[in-house]
């Protein structure tokens, strides 16, 4: 029902011209080249554009620190500015905790949440690690040995890497976790054999899955996904259950009236088919949430994940 009710919302806004297209909007994806906040960034420009939603839309990437360093410049940059958003989520949330950063997602405009997507961990083709349980030993033979390639610090590939690690009997601090800024980059160093096992959303890694360059150990789901034929860690016996969700924000300092803007057109993308196939394709869930609602989602995320990187002894790198 709040599908079509958010539809219909949409149709009313353009027949009354109440609605207008957004003349200009500018998307930080606070990430390099080709992991899931600049595939994000680059997703919401194409169905904008193709639901003639905006006229202009610009991306640009300013990668660092789990996306710290791209929401400080955007936070000091954008204040006021109606047509700046930055894309971020989970990631973003344990990185300006493990990375003490001196801005935060107190300092934007939340607009919504768009899409969660479970982790997986790959090893390459050739590698002697076939499932969860060989991984594990490994793991305990010698921590160190095991070197991860994954998201920035504190972010959720760390933080399914440390559940895994614990899961497996060892002190989550122990794990040898190598951060990449961007996707591409941790693709590089795991079919390079420069690192053990890769970590990260399934859409940074499926056309190399689907290629059989890369082998799946496990999701982080709790049940098996259609688009994967790959079993999770929960049936394979390890506890390992989480979910990355990614959102866009707008600048600063928005009036009411800007704010109201820039969320009705993003709700709008988020309930047309052109946003719904890309999901599909991505293997993305459409998790759409904004206003309040999403306000009171936000801090009780950014209080659980503050409790579980302590948990885990990495909320400080």
């Amino acid at each position: 029902m709040r599908r079509i009710a958010l539809a219909t919302a949409a149709a009313l806004f353009s027949a009354t011209g109440a609605f207008a297209q957004m003349a200009e909007l500018k998307i930080m994806a606070p990430a390099g080249p080709g992991g899931g906040w600049d595939q994000t960034a680059r997703t919401i420009q194409s169905t904008l554009q193709a639901e003639n939603l905006a006229k202009n839309i610009q991306v640009e990437n300013v990668a660092g620190a789990g996306g710290t360093i791209g929401l400080q410049q955007f936070v000091n940059n954008s204040k006021g500015d109606a047509g700046a958003t930055i894309v971020g989520g989970y990631v973003m949330v344990g990185a300006i905790i493990a990375n003490d950063s001196p801005v935060s997602l107190a300092d934007v405009t939340p607009i919504a949440r768009l899409t969660g997507e479970y982790v997986v961990v790959v090893v390459p083709a050739a590698s002697e690690i076939k499932d969860a349980k060989q991984l594990a030993e490994a793991i305990k033979a010698d921590p160190g040995s095991v070197t991860w390639a994954g998201g920035s610090a504190g972010g959720v590939d760390h933080i399914a890497a440390g559940m895994f690690v614990k899961a497996a009997g060892v002190a989550p601090e122990e794990i040898n976790y190598i951060p990449y800024s961007g996707g591409g980059e941790a693709l590089a160093a795991l079919l390079g054999n420069q690192v053990t096992v890769g970590i990260s959303g399934y859409s940074e890694f499926a056309s190399q899955i689907e290629a059989g360059a890369l082998r799946v150990i496990g999701i982080t789901a709790p049940e098996r996904q259609d688009y994967l034929d790959a079993p999770t860690f929960v049936e394979q016996g390890y506890d390992v259950d989480v979910q990355n969700w990614r959102m866009i924000a707008g600048a600063p300092g928005l009036s009411d009236e800007q704010r109201e803007e820039l969320t009705t057109t993003i709700r709008t993308m988020a309930e047309s088919e052109t946003w719904n196939k890309e999901l599909e394709t991505k293997g993305w869930v459409n998790t759409y949430l904004d206003g309040a609602d999403f306000q009171t989602y936000l801090e009780d995320e950014i209080e659980q994940t503050a409790a579980i990187l302590a948990e885990l002894g990495i909320s400080q790198q």
